[in-house]
């Protein structure tokens, strides 16, 4: 339970990540309490099943907890898991969906792009980052090491996720013919200036301290060095 993905996960969830210590599974009594009884109880009733899939196990795990684990008398709470579960206070909190599970324990990486061709490898794989984050020097990713095909860009100061991004395709690369890259959208397109003059904004500052008639603040090295002569001949 120390993989990136899982603390990292964790702590996007806001869950505390409290490990306990080397060789000491009384800390972890509840949890310890109950693999004895799937070891003892579960797995037995499944000995006979010849070439046992992961599907068939979950199916037979949910149905021993739902029907016999929940509805079986607790010794230390004297009561059974379902009726403590639905006439106590409730302190659990509503799952997030699959999705936000799935992208929540990920971990991350700063991988810089590629100037040539505007992709990141990660793991080998290399990925195409989006025209619009073409200017980025370096990049986020948010990715499970065991499933490359579910790679995000995410903002690197936020956390935000921007895009999923997709393997690149050497052969459809080299084969087609790019597309020209298209405006950002809500992005004006920049504007050519005439020569020797400044900026918009300058000039509209210049405009408007003009306006107020204020005296200049200073005077031109001949305006200042030049006096006139009082006696004139």
């Amino acid at each position: 339970m120390l993989a990136a993905e899982t603390v990292q996960g964790l702590e996007r969830l806001g869950i505390v990540h409290e490990t306990t210590l080397p060789y000491s599974p009384a800390q972890n009594g509840k949890m310890e309490v109950f693999w004895v009884q799937i070891e003892g109880r579960l797995l037995p009733m499944l000995d006979g099943v010849v070439d046992l899939t992961l599907g068939q196990l979950n199916e037979a795990t949910l149905a021993w907890v739902e029907m016999e684990y929940n509805r079986k008398l607790h010794s230390e709470l004297e009561d059974t898991p379902l009726h403590g579960y639905l006439h106590h206070k409730d302190v659990g909190r509503p799952c997030p969906a699959s999705q936000a599970l799935r992208l929540a324990f990920t971990q991350e990486y700063d991988r810089h792009v590629r100037r040539s061709d505007g992709t990141v490898s990660l793991n080998g794989v290399r990925f195409e980052v989006p025209s619009r984050y073409g200017h980025f020097e370096s990049v986020r990713l948010r990715a499970a090491s065991w499933d490359l095909s579910q790679v995000h860009l995410c903002d690197t100061k936020t956390g935000t996720v921007l895009c999923r991004l997709f393997p690149l395709d050497k052969h459809k690369n080299a084969q087609g013919q790019r597309a020209a890259k298209q405006p950002v959208a809500g992005v004006a397109p920049a504007t050519v200036l005439p020569p020797n003059s400044p900026a918009p904004l300058l000039q509209k500052l210049l405009k408007d301290y003009a306006a107020t008639g204020l005296p200049p603040a200073y005077l031109p090295k001949d305006e200042a060095t030049s006096t006139p002569d009082a006696n004139p001949s």
